[in-house]
Protein backbone atom coordinates (compact mmCIF):
# COMPACT_ATOMS: atom_id res chain seq x y z
CA UNK A 1 0.00 0.00 0.00
CA UNK A 2 1.68 3.15 -0.86
CA UNK A 3 0.67 6.17 1.65
CA UNK A 4 1.97 9.06 0.00
CA UNK A 5 0.09 9.10 -3.18
CA UNK A 6 1.35 11.98 -4.79
CA UNK A 7 4.78 11.17 -4.70
CA UNK A 8 6.12 14.49 -3.52
CA UNK A 9 8.19 15.03 -0.30
CA UNK A 10 6.33 15.46 2.47
CA UNK A 11 7.97 17.64 5.04
CA UNK A 12 6.74 20.65 7.40
CA UNK A 13 3.19 21.99 7.17
CA UNK A 14 1.26 22.05 3.98
CA UNK A 15 2.97 19.30 2.45
CA UNK A 16 -0.24 17.04 1.38
CA UNK A 17 -1.81 20.21 0.14
CA UNK A 18 -1.10 21.66 -3.63
CA UNK A 19 1.71 24.32 -3.93
CA UNK A 20 1.07 27.08 -1.70
CA UNK A 21 0.07 30.65 -4.55
CA UNK A 22 2.42 33.69 -3.68
CA UNK A 23 -0.48 34.79 -2.22
CA UNK A 24 -1.13 32.28 0.32
CA UNK A 25 2.88 32.20 1.22
CA UNK A 26 2.31 35.88 1.81
CA UNK A 27 -0.60 35.23 4.13
CA UNK A 28 1.40 32.33 5.69
CA UNK A 29 4.19 35.07 6.42
CA UNK A 30 1.75 37.82 7.56
CA UNK A 31 0.30 35.12 9.98
CA UNK A 32 3.80 34.61 11.35
CA UNK A 33 4.86 38.71 11.33
CA UNK A 34 1.74 38.75 13.48
CA UNK A 35 2.95 36.21 16.08
CA UNK A 36 6.61 37.92 16.20
CA UNK A 37 8.00 35.26 14.29
CA UNK A 38 11.32 35.96 12.40
CA UNK A 39 11.38 34.18 9.01
CA UNK A 40 14.13 32.67 7.13
CA UNK A 41 14.53 30.77 3.40
CA UNK A 42 16.49 27.76 3.19
CA UNK A 43 16.85 25.12 0.17
CA UNK A 44 18.58 22.07 -0.42
CA UNK A 45 18.94 19.50 -3.45
CA UNK A 46 19.26 16.71 -1.13
CA UNK A 47 15.67 16.58 0.66
CA UNK A 48 16.75 13.12 2.92
CA UNK A 49 14.38 13.42 6.08
CA UNK A 50 17.24 13.54 7.82
CA UNK A 51 18.43 16.57 6.34
CA UNK A 52 17.57 19.08 8.86
CA UNK A 53 20.18 21.45 7.95
CA UNK A 54 19.53 23.07 5.01
CA UNK A 55 21.65 26.24 3.29
CA UNK A 56 20.11 29.16 4.35
CA UNK A 57 19.39 31.92 2.06
CA UNK A 58 21.21 35.23 3.29
CA UNK A 59 20.22 35.75 7.03
CA UNK A 60 17.34 35.49 9.23
CA UNK A 61 15.46 38.29 8.95
CA UNK A 62 14.92 39.03 12.43
CA UNK A 63 14.30 42.97 12.07
CA UNK A 64 11.99 42.67 8.82
CA UNK A 65 7.89 43.44 9.92
CA UNK A 66 6.84 43.69 6.26
CA UNK A 67 5.53 40.07 4.20
CA UNK A 68 6.88 42.18 0.84
CA UNK A 69 10.51 41.89 1.91
CA UNK A 70 10.45 38.37 3.08
CA UNK A 71 8.83 37.17 -0.44
CA UNK A 72 11.43 39.38 -2.25
CA UNK A 73 14.21 36.73 -0.65
CA UNK A 74 12.27 34.34 -1.65
CA UNK A 75 11.90 35.05 -5.42
CA UNK A 76 16.07 36.12 -4.92
CA UNK A 77 16.43 32.21 -4.24
CA UNK A 78 14.04 31.05 -6.51
CA UNK A 79 15.92 32.64 -9.50
CA UNK A 80 19.25 31.55 -8.24
CA UNK A 81 17.93 27.75 -7.48
CA UNK A 82 15.01 27.19 -9.38
CA UNK A 83 15.33 23.01 -9.42
CA UNK A 84 15.87 23.31 -5.93
CA UNK A 85 13.63 22.83 -2.97
CA UNK A 86 13.03 25.84 -0.96
CA UNK A 87 11.33 25.89 2.24
CA UNK A 88 10.33 29.21 4.73
CA UNK A 89 11.11 28.92 8.25
CA UNK A 90 9.80 31.00 10.87
CA UNK A 91 11.20 31.42 14.30
CA UNK A 92 9.91 31.93 17.61
CA UNK A 93 12.17 33.70 19.44
CA UNK A 94 10.45 34.14 22.75
CA UNK A 95 11.79 33.42 26.04
CA UNK A 96 10.97 29.11 27.02
CA UNK A 97 10.23 28.60 23.16
CA UNK A 98 13.24 29.81 20.84
CA UNK A 99 12.36 27.33 18.41
CA UNK A 100 10.86 26.64 14.59
CA UNK A 101 7.43 27.26 14.90
CA UNK A 102 6.77 27.48 11.27
CA UNK A 103 8.25 25.03 7.94
CA UNK A 104 6.81 24.87 4.54
CA UNK A 105 8.46 23.69 1.51
CA UNK A 106 7.58 26.99 -1.20
CA UNK A 107 9.61 25.27 -4.36
CA UNK A 108 10.61 22.04 -5.84
CA UNK A 109 12.08 20.65 -8.83
CA UNK A 110 9.88 19.75 -11.61
CA UNK A 111 10.89 16.22 -11.54
CA UNK A 112 10.82 14.28 -7.68
CA UNK A 113 12.13 10.98 -8.15
CA UNK A 114 11.92 10.29 -4.27
CA UNK A 115 13.65 7.45 -2.76
CA UNK A 116 15.04 3.80 -2.30
CA UNK A 117 14.11 1.62 0.63
CA UNK A 118 16.81 -0.54 1.22
CA UNK A 119 17.29 -3.26 3.44
CA UNK A 120 20.71 -5.11 5.10
CA UNK A 121 20.64 -8.09 7.19
CA UNK A 122 22.81 -9.06 9.58
CA UNK A 123 23.85 -11.09 12.09
CA UNK A 124 20.47 -14.09 13.22
CA UNK A 125 17.70 -12.45 11.99
CA UNK A 126 18.84 -8.37 13.01
CA UNK A 127 17.55 -6.46 9.16
CA UNK A 128 18.19 -2.32 8.86
CA UNK A 129 16.88 -0.45 6.44
CA UNK A 130 18.28 2.93 5.34
CA UNK A 131 16.82 5.12 2.91
CA UNK A 132 18.44 6.78 -0.01
CA UNK A 133 17.29 9.28 -2.45
CA UNK A 134 17.57 8.24 -5.72
CA UNK A 135 19.46 11.60 -6.88
CA UNK A 136 22.15 11.22 -4.73
CA UNK A 137 24.34 9.27 -7.00
CA UNK A 138 24.75 12.25 -8.89
CA UNK A 139 26.60 15.25 -8.56
CA UNK A 140 25.28 17.66 -6.14
CA UNK A 141 25.13 20.46 -8.98
CA UNK A 142 23.17 17.80 -11.07
CA UNK A 143 20.62 16.39 -9.02
CA UNK A 144 17.58 17.87 -10.64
Amino acid sequence: MMTNPTRRITQGQFSFLPDLTDAEITAQIEYGLGKGYAWSVEYTDDPHPRNTYWEMWGMPMFDLKDAAGVMMELQGCRRAFPRHYIRMMAFDSARGIESIAMSFIVNRPKDEPGFALERQEGPGRTMRYTVRAYSAGKPESERY
